[in-house]
């Protein structure tokens, strides 16, 4: 793993997906095969594979101190091109400076991770009714995740840390984003622990030779995602839980 400190010139960028978004890292080190954030490298100049390296943005509480004072108030995201708890995060605390600036200055934010390490900020989150937290889980079997996720936390781990978040009265969903085979089998899972689930489909092609390898090739197409989805959405309606699309 190639690790970096750098100072970056801004951090509260716009977002297409909310108003802003917070990328306290570049790179990630649960190197998903099918990220869409691998794009970076084209901008960062990097060599290594995704997953191999991080840049960790040291004046990142800094910046949003200035910025934030600047504009107009909105929805922040944390994070878009990097999960904001990833082992890093352990030790720089970047995510967690940056959301307590955010808190003391009541700004609604939407975190989304994969990482147990989100309850180490629960304190945060119980100071604001504008924060929402979210665990991407994108399939019910480990053994599959082990395969696309190989550096990311356990399914087991991530189930139990949105319901620590819920019964610590934390506004929660589960993003199931993208649509890994067996994706199907979370909605009963998580019924009662969460607020609301967000699909998205599989729409990234780095990992296709993934699929192709392990004969799924059949679970890679529009068929497979609208049938998946219109299941997910099915039980959602059975078990009373809100269930919103991403495409």
């Amino acid at each position: 793993m190639k690790i970096k400190e750098i100072r970056s010139k801004s951090i509260l960028s716009p977002s297409k997906v909310y108003d802003y978004v917070i990328n306290p890292y570049v790179g990630c080190q649960h190197a998903c095969s099918y990220c869409y954030a691998r794009f970076m490298k084209r901008f960062t100049g990097h060599k290594e594979p995704w997953g191999d390296f991080v840049d960790i943005k040291i004046n990142a509480p800094d910046l949003l101190i200035k910025e934030i004072m600047k504009k107009k108030k909105g929805i922040v995201w944390m994070s878009g091109v990097c999960d904001p708890y990833q082992p890093l995060e352990a030790k720089y605390q970047l995510s967690r400076k940056c959301l307590d600036i955010l808190v003391q200055k009541n700004w609604p934010v939407v975190i989304q991770t994969r990482s147990p390490l989100a309850l180490r900020d629960i304190d945060l989150f119980k100071k604001s009714k504008k924060i929402e937290v979210g665990l991407s889980i994108t399939t019910s079997n480990d053994e599959i995740r082990k395969v696309f996720e190989p550096g990311a936390p356990s399914v087991m781990e991530r189930l139990k840390t949105i319901d620590s978040l819920r019964q610590n009265g934390i506004k929660t969903y589960v993003m199931i984003a993208p649509l890994l085979p067996e994706a199907e089998g979370l909605v009963s899972l998580l019924a009662g622990k969460v607020d609301y689930i967000i699909i998205d489909r599989m729409n990234y092609g780095h990992a296709d030779k993934i699929y192709e390898r392990h004969g799924w090739r059949q679970k890679n197409t529009d068929e497979y995602f609208d049938l998946i989805t219109n299941r997910i959405a099915n039980d959602c309606v059975k078990m009373g839980v809100e269930c919103r699309w991403a495409y």
